[in-house]
């Protein structure tokens, strides 16, 4: 029981470190292509969680929520991707600066 405990901790730290580099980029950076690569990386960290949760507790839970995370995560790139494309076609250019200045 012991080691279930030390490989849960293993995760833990790393996964925190991840779910917030990617929070501060999310919030600081300016390109679009970047801010939704930061959510990307906070997913994979709830993801790493929700395993070495399910790792220490013998279930398979966590396995299935991590699964549940990545269809979420797919799903929002294909969105993203098409956000970004339509906002490059208008501006020519991928940045923030304007989306909350000008909405309609």
């Amino acid at each position: 029981m012991e080691n279930a405990i030390l490989e849960y901790n293993q995760f833990v730290l790393p996964a925190l470190m991840l779910f917030a580099s990617g929070l501060i980029g999310a919030m600081f950076k300016k390109n679009l292509v970047v801010v939704f690569m930061c959510i990307e990386m906070m997913l994979c960290a709830a993801a790493l969680l929700a395993m070495s949760f399910s790792a220490q507790y013998a279930h398979a839970d966590g396995w299935v929520f991590a699964l549940l995370i990545l269809a979420v995560g797919a799903c929002e790139v294909a969105v993203a991707l098409a956000v970004i494309i339509q906002r490059f076609k208008l501006k020519q250019q991928p940045f923030t600066d304007e989306l909350n200045s000008k909405r309609e």
